[in-house]
């Protein structure tokens, strides 16, 4: 089997390296030549993954077509830029298993990773990848689990393919509660960040993080995912990971909010786009995700954090 890695982020790079710490052939797709030159000559993704070791084995291009020579095809991409990514370069990944690694929902279209493969690469088999796991963790080579989603008859065979020394792989055919677990956790994140950022306490946190794993599931149910999915490693698992680290990049979004500074612009906060996307598409749908709603509000700079409680902390009084 051969693996190749589609975007040089530091998750994509920590995917790429548990795969060639195993002694697997594996390419990794950079635009950045600076990226490139880095990862082979100094062994270092000095932009995205400073300081972490990578093996010799690991080879990076620019180059897409020689990217996409492998079977298998990790993207890695920000999530906002996977469809456009799968429009361009449809020809080239005609065929292949194309396995989503992105944790988030379209803005645009307000479609989740596994129906953008289904539509700009109708002939592949898509999976999506997903769970608790930090890229520093993975890289570092330390343990973790996470979820492989796919419904195609070749999926036990990639899920061996797949698991490494350091990711385990645990298999389930829906796939979209699997990627509804990994881009809601984000948004539950984002505001559990917000709650420590403002001192208002752990036990605030706790609550954010239940009320939000209902509207997980609840959003799931209404999309015709199967709400158990979300109670495993794409849901709850990577729910309590994001929302409580500063590892991870929306929780520190948040915190900065909540603490009266301006997030960094130089990182990708996939939740920010997510939230949005996911009030527009409950809102069309008619469901009732209130915590959501708020984080897209808040986002937006249309409420302030001491509105954004005021409005959570009123609202009627309800059996759980």
């Amino acid at each position: 089997m051969t693996v190749s890695v589609i975007g040089a982020g530091a998750f994509g790079t920590a995917l790429a390296q548990s795969h060639a710490a195993d002694g697997r052939d594996v390419t990794i797709w950079a635009r950045s030549e600076d990226t490139v030159l880095a990862i082979n000559s100094l062994h270092e993704n000095t932009s995205r993954l400073a300081g972490v070791r990578l093996s010799p084995a690991l080879r990076a291009t620019s180059s897409l077509r020689e990217a996409t020579q492998a079977d298998k095809i990790l993207m890695c991409l920000p999530m906002q830029k996977l469809g456009q990514f799968l429009r361009e370069n449809k020809i080239l990944l005609q065929g292949k298993t194309l396995i989503g690694c992105c944790k988030g929902i379209e803005l645009e279209s307000l479609s989740g990773t596994s129906a953008l493969l289904q539509k700009f690469a109708p002939d592949s088999v898509p999976a999506i990848l997903t769970g608790p796991g930090f890229a520093r963790d993975i890289a570092g080579g330390l343990p973790t689990a996470m979820t492989l989603a796919c419904a195609d008859k070749t999926a036990p065979v990639l899920q061996q393919e797949l698991s490494t020394s350091v990711v385990r792989l645990y298999l389930t055919d829906d796939m979209v509660g699997a990627e509804l677990g990994g881009a809601l956790k984000n948004v539950v994140a984002i505001a559990c960040g917000a709650v420590i950022g403002a001192g208002l306490g752990e036990s605030a946190r706790a609550a954010i993080m239940t009320r939000g794993f209902s509207e997980m599931q609840r959003l799931a149910v209404h999309l015709g995912a199967n709400p158990e999915t979300l109670t495993g490693l794409s849901g709850f698992g990577d729910l309590t990971l994001t929302c409580s680290s500063d590892q991870s990049r929306n929780y520190k979004y948040g915190f900065d909010v909540g603490a009266g500074k301006t997030p960094d612009p130089k990182i990708t906060t996939e939740g920010v786009a997510t939230a949005r996307a996911v009030a527009h598409l409950a809102k069309n749908a008619g469901v009732d995700l209130p915590l959501t709603q708020t984080v897209a509000a808040l986002t937006l700079g249309e409420i302030t954090l001491a509105e954004a409680a005021e409005g959570l902390l009123s609202r009627p009084l309800r059996k759980e």
